[in-house]
C-alpha cells in the first residue's frame, strides 16, 4: 500500500499506491495515514524488544501529523511529520509555497496546449467536481510541459509534468480537463471509455519534491510503480527522453509568470 522513501528524525516520506484513501474508509479498509502510523508503532515496537531483549513492551502510539494529502486515485511522494514541531514548519513552508512539487500525467486527448500555464478561479460544480472560470481572484495556477510518446502502445499518449504553485483540491485534474486533456482513468473528470476492459487506476503520480528543512536541502524523485499505462512506456523507453529532461525537474527552465 505505501513505501517508505526515507526516514528522518523529524519525518519520514512515503511512496503511495494508487487507489488508497488518505484517510480510512471504514469496512472500506484503512487509509494512508493510519498505515504509515501502524508502521512506525511496529518498528518502534521491534526496537524497542531488541534493546530490552524481551517480549513484554509498553504500548507505543507514535505521533503522526498530515502535513499534504493526495487524492484517493493519485499514487506518489507524501510527506508526515513526526512531531508538532516539524509540522508546524511543514506547515508554514506549504503555506508560503517554499515546497517545489511536481507531478507527471497521461492523458490521450488532444491539448489545446502543449506547455505553458493554466490559470484560473476553481469553483464546485457537480457530482464532486470542480471546475476552472476565467476569473483570477484566487486562482489555482499550474505550469506544465508534455511530451509526445511515440510508440504505437502509446495509443497517442501525452505524458505531462505538472508544477502547481498552489493547492486546491482537484486542482491539476481539472487544469488538464480545462485544456482538453482529462487525465486517463480519472474517475471524475476522464471520459468512460468505449470499452469492456476498465482502465487499471488514474494515471496522476506525485513524482518530485524538493524543499529545506532547518536549514537541510531535501530532493526526492519517486517514478510510478504501478499502472500498465506508466510501465508500459518505461519499457518501451518513452520515458527515456522526458526522463531526461526531468531527472531534476526544478533545473527546467520554468516561465515566470
Amino acid at each position: 500500500m505505501f513505501k517508505v522513501i526515507t526516514q528522518h528524525p523529524d519525518f519520514i516520506v512515503v511512496n503511495k499506491e494508487a487507489g488508497i484513501n488518505f484517510h480510512d474508509e471504514g469496512e472500506l479498509g484503512s487509509g494512508l495515514h493510519s498505515r504509515v502510523k501502524n508502521y512506525l508503532a511496529q518498528e518502534q515496537s521491534n526496537l524497542q524488544t531488541k534493546a530490552n531483549n524481551s517480549e513484554e513492551n509498553t504500548e507505543l502510539v507514535p505521533e503522526l501529523y498530515p502535513v499534504h494529502r493526495l487524492d484517493k486515485m493519485t499514487s506518489g511522494i507524501v510527506i508526515f511529520a513526526k512531531n508538532l514541531a516539524a509540522a508546524q514548519t511543514f506547515g508554514q513552508l506549504f503555506s508560503e509555497h517554499k515546497i517545489e512539487k511536481y507531478y507527471l500525467a497521461i492523458s490521450d486527448k488532444k491539448p489545446t496546449k502543449k506547455q505553458g500555464l493554466i490559470k484560473g478561479d476553481m469553483v464546485k460544480s457537480r457530482r464532486g467536481m470542480f471546475k476552472l472560470l476565467r476569473t483570477v481572484e484566487n486562482p489555482a495556477i499550474t505550469q506544465f510541459f508534455s511530451y509526445v510518446l511515440p510508440s504505437e502502445k502509446a495509443n497517442k499518449q501525452r505524458l505531462y509534468l505538472l508544477k502547481p504553485h498552489s493547492g486546491k483540491t482537484h486542482q491539476l485534474r481539472v487544469a488538464l480537463a480545462s485544456i482538453g486533456a482529462p487525465i486517463v482513468g480519472d474517475p471524475l473528470y476522464y471520459p468512460q471509455p468505449d470499452v469492456k476492459t476498465p482502465i487499471d487506476r488514474g494515471y496522476l503520480h506525485a513524482y518530485a519534491l524538493k524543499f529545506t528543512y532547518l536549514g537541510d536541502d531535501f530532493e526526492f524523485t519517486c517514478l510510478p510503480t504501478a499502472g500498465e499505462n506508466y510501465l508500459a512506456i518505461q519499457a518501451n523507453g518513452d520515458f527515456i527522453e522526458p526522463l531526461t529532461a526531468i531527472k531534476s525537474p526544478w533545473l527546467l527552465n520554468w516561465p515566470k509568470f
